[in-house]
């Protein structure tokens, strides 16, 4: 399986659970942590768990992958999976805009905006 198999799969599981705002960002040529962040925004804290919940069991069910490590879902502000190669985060409103990592990260052609 690609990276941006994975990545794509990723993002229609936040997709599927109405997450907004849903980019897959390539970092491959900025840090050799990954390849992919996924990022996207939840409504409410209710909603960021239940994204979160969504891609790891997606994933669990399509690639029988669990994430290397999960962080931050518990206070709903913003939460990570980590698929060694792909990273998802997931952020409520205030918290996206606060850290806006699209921006840190943009190179000007590494961004792409997920839609079914």
């Amino acid at each position: 399986m690609e990276s941006y198999e994975l990545a794509k799969a990723c993002a229609k599981a936040l997709s599927d659970k109405k997450a907004s705002d849903i980019v897959i960002v390539n970092v491959g040529d900025q840090t050799v942590v990954c390849t992919y962040f996924v990022i996207a925004t939840g409504k409410s804290t209710t909603q960021v768990h239940s994204l979160g919940d969504n891609v790891d069991e997606q994933i669990k069910k399509l690639y029988g992958l669990d994430p290397i490590r999960q962080e931050g879902f518990r206070e709903g502000r913003w939460g990570v999976l980590d698929y060694g190669d792909v990273v998802v985060h997931v952020f409520n409103e205030e918290s996206r805009l606060f850290y806006y990592l699209e921006r840190l990260w943009d190179s000007g052609n590494n961004i792409e905006r997920y839609e079914d």
